[in-house]
C-alpha cells in the first residue's frame, strides 16, 4: 500500500500522526434520565378494515357467440385483454397427455400474414408480452398494452386466436423443445412431487391425474393433424370468454371485436361435451416415495381431497388454509420453518377445479428430519381439525382475504387474469366479491367444523420425493404401512 493511501487509512481511524494510544475520552455526564421499558403485554386494536367493493365487469355476447367481460378504468392508459376457453388438460384424449399444453402453445408460432418471427417483432416493437396457459380446466391467451398500441396489438392477436398457421417446420421446433423439457422435468424435485401427488390422488391416466404438459412418450404420439383438430374443435367462439379491463369502452371494444375478431366464427359441428368432472380415487396408496439418490433435502407432500371451486364451503375454506399453510405467519410455517429451521418454506392449499380439487400440504426439507418433520406437519393439520382458528387467528385470515382481493384488483392485468379464472371455472363474475363477503362474516364456530371436516390425516396421502435409503426407515416409524416405490413420473415402479 503507498504511503498517501496508508496516511488516508491512518487519519481516517484517528491514528494520524500519533505513535501511541489514543488518549482516553472521558464519558460524557447524561443529559437525562433514562428509564427502561416497561415490559407490557397491549397490542393495538385496530379498528374494522374499511369497505372494498371489487369492480364488477359489464357482460354481454357478440353475434358470433363470444361472451365479453368488460371493466372500465380510465385512470391509466392501459388495457388488459385475455381469451379464454373451458377447455384443458382434463380434455386431453386418451393416451394423448398434453395435446391442449401444445395446441395453445402453437397459436402464436405463425398466424394470419405473419410468421413466429414477425409475430414477436412486432410485439416487441409494442412492448407487449402474449401469454399463453393450460390448466386443468382451461386455456388461455392474453396481453397487456399501452391504450395508444391497442389496434396494432389486436390485430396480432386477432390473428393468433382466428388464424394460426399451425406450420409443419414450427411444430418441429417447438415440440423438440416441448419434449426437451418434459425429459429435463425429472431434474426438479418440486415439479416431480406435484406430478406425483396428482397421479397418486386422482389415478396416473385421468383427466386430473395425468400431466398437464403431459409425459414424453404422450408428447411424442401427438401429431400435427391432432393438434389442428383440437383447436378447430375447441378454439371457437361460442364456448369462449373476452375479459376486457382498462382504458376502452364498450363502443370501442365493440368496434375492435368486430375489426379483428369479427371472422372468428363458430365452425358447423356442436361443441364436444365436456368430461365428467373428475374426482379422487376412493382407493389410493397412503405412502409413496419416489427415489433421488443423495438428494440433501426431501419434498414431502400430504395431499388428500378438496373441493370443487364451485362448492359452498370452498370460500371459507380459503380461511382455513390461510391459517394453516397459506400465509408466512401460518401454522405449518411458524412450525417447520420458525421453530425447528427444517425448511425454508411450508406452504398448503385447497386448489381451484371445476372437479373435486385437492387438498396439499408441502415442504422442502432436510432430508435426515424427514420423518419428523412429516410428523410436526400432520400434527399442526390434526391440531387445527380438533381444536379450528384461534380468535387472533380469524382476525389475521380476514385481514389477510381482504388484502388479497384489493391486491387482486390493483393491477388491471391481475384483475383480468383472476376474472379468466372464473370464466374457465364456470364461476359468476362477481363470485370474489361475494366470497370476500362471506369471508369477511365468517365466525370461529363456522371455520372449526369446516376444519374437522375437511381436515382429515386418515384420508390423505403422503409423497416424498427423496433418498429411499434415508428415507423410507423414517416413514416406517410413523405407523402408516410401508411406503410404496413410484417413478419420477407418476407411476408405480415396476
Amino acid at each position: 500500500m503507498s504511503p498517501r493511501l496508508l496516511g488516508a487509512v491512518a487519519l481516517a481511524l484517528g491514528l494520524g500522526g500519533c505513535s501511541g494510544p489514543p488518549p482516553a475520552t472521558p464519558n460524557p455526564e447524561p443529559s437525562a434520565t433514562v428509564t427502561a421499558p416497561t415490559a407490557t403485554t397491549d397490542r393495538p386494536v385496530l379498528g374494522a378494515p374499511r369497505p372494498f367493493t371489487a369492480p364488477r365487469p359489464t357482460v354481454y355476447q357478440t353475434s358470433q357467440g363470444l361472451t365479453v367481460w368488460l371493466i372500465e378504468k380510465h385512470d391509466l392508459p392501459i388495457v388488459s385483454l385475455q381469451v379464454v376457453l373451458p377447455v384443458g388438460a382434463a380434455d386431453d384424449p386418451p393416451g394423448k397427455g398434453g395435446l391442449a399444453h401444445i395446441t395453445a402453445g402453437m397459436l402464436d408460432e405463425g398466424a394470419g400474414e405473419r410468421d413466429a418471427l414477425t409475430i414477436s417483432s412486432e410485439l416487441n416493437d409494442l412492448g407487449v408480452e402474449l401469454s399463453t396457459s393450460v390448466s386443468r380446466d382451461g386455456s388461455a391467451i392474453g396481453l397487456t398494452v399501452l391504450r395508444k398500441h391497442l389496434d396494432r396489438a389486436m390485430a396480432i392477436f386477432g390473428d393468433v386466436i382466428a388464424r394460426p398457421r399451425f406450420e409443419p417446420s414450427e411444430w418441429k421446433r417447438v415440440t423438440d423443445l416441448w419434449i426437451t423439457s418434459l425429459e429435463r422435468r425429472s431434474d426438479d424435485p418440486g415439479s416431480v412431487a406435484a406430478v406425483t401427488r396428482s397421479a397418486v390422488l386422482y389415478g396416473p391416466d385421468t383427466p386430473y391425474g395425468h400431466p398437464i404438459q403431459g409425459q414424453p412418450d404422450t408428447a411424442r404420439s401427438v401429431s400435427l393433424g391432432e393438434a389442428k383438430s383440437f383447436y378447430t374443435a375447441s378454439w371457437r367462439p361460442d364456448q369462449a370468454h373476452l375479459v376486457v379491463g382498462g382504458d376502452i369502452d364498450k363502443a370501442q371494444l365493440d368496434a375492435l371485436i368486430e375489426k379483428h375478431l369479427g371472422g372468428w366464427k363458430k365452425p358447423a359441428q356442436p361443441l364436444l361435451p365436456r368430461s365428467a368432472a373428475p374426482k379422487p380415487l376412493e382407493r389410493r396408496p397412503k405412502l409413496v416415495v419416489v427415489d433421488r439418490p443423495d438428494a440433501p433435502q426431501a419434498v414431502i407432500a400430504v395431499c388428500g381431497p378438496g373441493v370443487a371451486a364451485g362448492d359452498p364451503d370452498a370460500p371459507l375454506l380459503d380461511l382455513v388454509n390461510t391459517a394453516l399453510g397459506g400465509s408466512f405467519t401460518s401454522r405449518l410455517n411458524q412450525n417447520l420453518r420458525e421453530d425447528h429451521s427444517w425448511t425454508y418454506g411450508a406452504r398448503s392449499s385447497f386448489t381451484e377445479a371445476r372437479g373435486v380439487g385437492a387438498f396439499v400440504a408441502q415442504a422442502s426439507v432436510f432430508t435426515k428430519v424427514t420423518g419428523p418433520a412429516l410428523s410436526e406437519m400432520l400434527r399442526e393439520i390434526d391440531g387445527l381439525a380438533a381444536g379450528g382458528l384461534t380468535e387472533e387467528e380469524l382476525r389475521k385470515v380476514r385481514a389477510q382475504d381482504l388484502t388479497d382481493l384489493i391486491q387482486t384488483n390493483e393491477r388491471m392485468s391481475g384483475l383480468v387474469n383472476r376474472l379468466g379464472d372464473l370464466a374457465i371455472l364456470g364461476l359468476a363474475p362477481d363470485h370474489d366479491a361475494r366470497a370476500s363477503e362471506q369471508r369477511q362474516a365468517a365466525t370461529a364456530p363456522a371455520l372449526a367444523a369446516l376444519a374437522k371436516a375437511h381436515l382429515d390425516t386418515s384420508e390423505v396421502s403422503i409423497v416424498v420425493v427423496g433418498p429411499k435409503s434415508q428415507v423410507i426407515p423414517q416413514l416406517r416409524t410413523l405407523g402408516r404401512g410401508e411406503p410404496e416405490l413410484w417413478t419420477d413420473e407418476g407411476r408405480p415402479a415396476e
